[in-house]
């Protein structure tokens, strides 16, 4: 349908309810004269007469009357439709679909879920928690959280977290027993206990950098998990060394409990970003979701790492 067979349709529904061209073009807020010429035009184009005029009064005619019974619920239904979409500005509805790692959702997404369903009762998140790097347009996400230095360049990216840090870590026990390595290099010939990716079996390689020299280190040790957040216990226990995020384990080694190892080593990096695709056509859920990151976190509303996607 046309716009202008819409405007058409809904002039005569106006002139059948009002009883009178006058009244119905100033329900249109539109003159007499076009409101005249726009009827014509659409019984023009139906080829019937769609109303029968005398100088005092205005009636359907039988073409009329059958076209204005089925036209009225219909026209009914899409003012219901237009007037539930504006509602949306009004009161937040929908359901938004997040993509994140595991890291990024126990430790910075969850915090903020609660507050979130509590302001916006009627607005119903799913949460889908990965660690592989996915297409969230193919997937039907509407926004995804990763590592800053993982995001493609086309994304807009929204921070999260501030600048994250990694922590090299043993029990004085375990370094009163093997020593303490004063490289990363010599990490080699500890027990380090290892990650493995989930998405590719692939080993993680523990990344360092100094003065702008990076190296990555294949570890060797007695353990190989897949789930990173049990490390921070057998580190604990002094089962090895461990690489960590600093939330993981900050509060261990104030307490002493643990000991950091290599500080020069693991400089800060671009802590996790939500990003999505565009900002046109933005849904309600998802906008509602940004403000409430930003008011809650306190980070700036946009802002992008300077670090290459990989």
């Amino acid at each position: 349908m046309r716009g202008s067979d819409y405007i058409e349709l809904k002039a005569f529904v106006a002139v059948v309810e009002q009883g009178s061209f006058t009244r119905a073009a100033a329900h249109m807020g539109m003159s007499a004269s076009s409101l005249s010429q726009t009827i014509r035009s659409l019984e023009t184009r139906l080829g019937a007469r769609l109303l029968n005029r005398t100088t005092r009064s205005v009636a359907p005619s039988t073409a009329g009357t059958r076209l204005l019974k089925r036209l009225i619920p219909t026209l009914a239904e899409l003012e219901a439709a237009v007037t539930d979409i504006k509602g949306l500005r009004d009161e937040p509805s929908g359901t938004l679909r997040i993509n994140s790692t595991r890291v990024a959702a126990v430790h910075y997404l969850a915090p903020l879920i609660a507050s979130f369903l509590e302001a916006y009762p009627h607005i119903q998140l799913e949460i889908v928690v990965e660690d592989q790097l996915v297409d969230i347009v193919a997937g039907g996400y509407d926004i995804g959280i990763r590592l800053g230095e993982r995001l493609d360049q086309d994304m807009i990216a929204v921070r999260l977290s501030g600048n994250l840090e990694m922590m090299v870590v043993a029990t004085p026990s375990y370094l009163e027993r093997y020593g303490i390595p004063h490289g990363p290099q010599d990490l080699q010939h500890h027990r380090c206990l290892s990650y493995r990716w989930p998405t590719n079996g692939s080993l993680y390689r523990w990344e360092f950098e100094q003065a702008g020299r990076t190296l990555e280190i294949a570890v060797n040790g007695p353990l190989v998990v897949t789930e990173p957040e049990m490390l921070t216990r057998i580190a604990l226990d002094g089962a090895g060394i461990a690489y960590l995020f600093e939330h993981q384990v900050k509060e261990l080694v104030e307490q002493g409990k643990l000991v950091r190892l290599l500080k020069d080593w693991t400089p800060a990096f671009p802590g996790f970003y939500l990003y999505y695709p565009s900002r046109q056509h933005m849904s309600v859920p998802l906008r509602a979701f940004l403000d409430h990151v930003a008011n809650t976190t306190g980070q700036p509303d946009q802002a992008r790492p300077n670090t290459p996607a990989y």
